[in-house]
């Protein structure tokens, strides 16, 4: 169940609110001022109802904490001396909604429960676009990609079958959910399924469905993907895993678009576009008798191939900076930025990973790099393959990341504070905002 921190003062709001949404079967953490609001706050917490007027705190100031390190976090606000000017502010920092004292428990509920609704409908949202292409598209300007994209905006709108190959990592999901968005059938269902991952004995099941007691363990009838997807889209992921067996029944339903499930002696009509992926080399696949050459050509009317990530590395920057700011979203921390250097010295790794490496070589630097700025012995120390030919970095660059992280410990132990921070490293502050341009660093006065 969700979990709502109440941060409100008054002893009896704290005792009835908590009362009423533990009851409505609610996870309830409750604070008395905002300190220690503040400090049960984490990622965890779907929803705050937080009291505009705290001994310690201004409300909206908190409000404000609250929409900087967990936007996701839905607020409501409830005051009984508000004025319309503080109602006007909350909502424009982020606030869902502002409830009055005294306070009305049913009217608290529903609104709590509109907009953990909404925050719902929001994440889906989200990812729908990540997955679909509008907030997690295929990133890069190299030559392969637009090739690539061109290649997906002709596709997309038709009903045609593609097969996507591709090596591990490189994002054939994210392009088969990217031709569905585009294509006729976006308002019906996109279903996957990893024919690699599903034991031989399940995937006919898994696929095309089953009847009570067809076999051990058939408590009941069950529908399979290829009738869940009716109207909408089937991607065969891994199809180059799927057995001979099953091919050949996934062959007959490209034929005759009919679907008899596991068990069963009748066949239903569906209306599925298919689109397959593989990592594979599926001619020779073909070649050893792993694979039908029929199911070939029925699954390869568009074959769009995605390429190795080596061989765009123009896209590695881009990418970089994509995944500094999902990782920073992810975490709930401000994002940290990568000098030069560092983004060099990742171009110049191969990524066998492909995209995928690369996303979490990103997550673990922004998490285990100490500095706010990802420097070249970052990425030797949290990623030594890079330097594996040549761990030597050039005098003046390893000259620059002593000083910038050196600069960097410094104002952190000095609270951020230029002035003394200058004092410290025996430099007039003029001098030392100075050499932090020329390092790249911030230099917010």
């Amino acid at each position: 169940m969700p979990t709502v921190l109440v941060i409100d003062d008054e002893p009896n709001i704290l005792r009835s609110l908590s009362s009423a949404l533990t009851r409505r079967g609610y996870d309830v953490l409750t604070a008395a001022a905002g300190a220690e609001g503040l400090q049960k706050l984490s990622a965890t917490v779907d929803a705050v109802l937080l009291d505009v007027r705290l001994p310690d705190f201004d409300g909206l100031k908190i409000l404000k904490r609250i929409r900087e390190k967990y936007p996701q976090v839905g607020v409501l606000m409830i005051s009984g001396h508000a004025t319309i000017e503080e109602a006007v502010q909350a909502v424009k920092l982020g606030a869902h909604d502002f409830l009055e004292k005294p306070l009305s428990l049913e009217k608290v509920l529903i609104v709590l429960e509109n907009l953990l609704k909404l925050r719902r409908l929001e994440a889906e949202v989200d990812l729908w676009r990540t997955r679909a292409g509008e907030g997690g598209p295929l990133i890069g300007q190299s030559a392969p990609m637009k090739a690539l994209l061109s290649e997906i905006n002709r596709a997309a709108p038709t009903d045609s079958r593609v097969l996507i190959t591709g090596a591990n990592g490189t994002g054939k999901e994210l392009v088969a959910r990217m031709i569905w968005a585009g294509s006729k059938r976006r308002e019906h269902d996109f279903l996957a399924v990893n024919c690699a991952a599903i034991p031989e004995e399940l995937i006919e099941s898994e696929l095309f469905g089953h009847e009570k007691g067809s076999f051990t363990g058939a408590a009941g009838n069950k529908t399979g993907k290829f009738q869940q997807a009716h109207h909408g889209t089937l991607f065969l992921d891994e199809i180059g895993d799927m057995s001979l067996k099953t091919q050949a029944k996934v062959l007959r339903v490209l034929e005759d678009s009919l679907v008899t499930p596991v068990g069963g002696a009748q066949a239903m009509k569906v209306d599925v576009r298919i689109i397959a992926a593989t990592n594979k080399d599926l001619p020779a696949e073909i070649q050893t008798g792993r694979f039908r050459e029929d199911l070939l050509y029925r699954l390869n009317v568009i074959p769009l191939h995605i390429p190795p990530l080596c061989e765009r590395k123009a896209d590695i920057p881009p990418l970089v900076d994509y995944f500094l700011r999902l990782t920073a979203d992810k975490l709930g921390r401000t994002p940290k930025t990568i000098n030069a250097g560092a983004v060099e010295l990742l171009a110049a790794y191969d990524f066998p990973g492909n995209v995928r490496e690369l996303r979490n070589v990103i997550e673990r630097l922004v998490i285990m790099a100490e500095g706010r700025v990802i420097t070249p012995a970052d990425v030797l120390r949290w990623l030594p393959q890079v330097g594996a030919e040549n761990q030597v970095l050039p005098l003046r660059e390893a000259a620059d990341d002593f000083e910038r992280e050196y600069i960097q410990k410094t104002l952190d132990d000095c609270g951020n504070n230029v002035t003394k921070a200058a004092a410290q490293l025996g430099l007039e502050r003029a001098h030392l905002y100075k050499k932090m341009k020329a390092l790249g660093m911030k230099t917010e006065r």
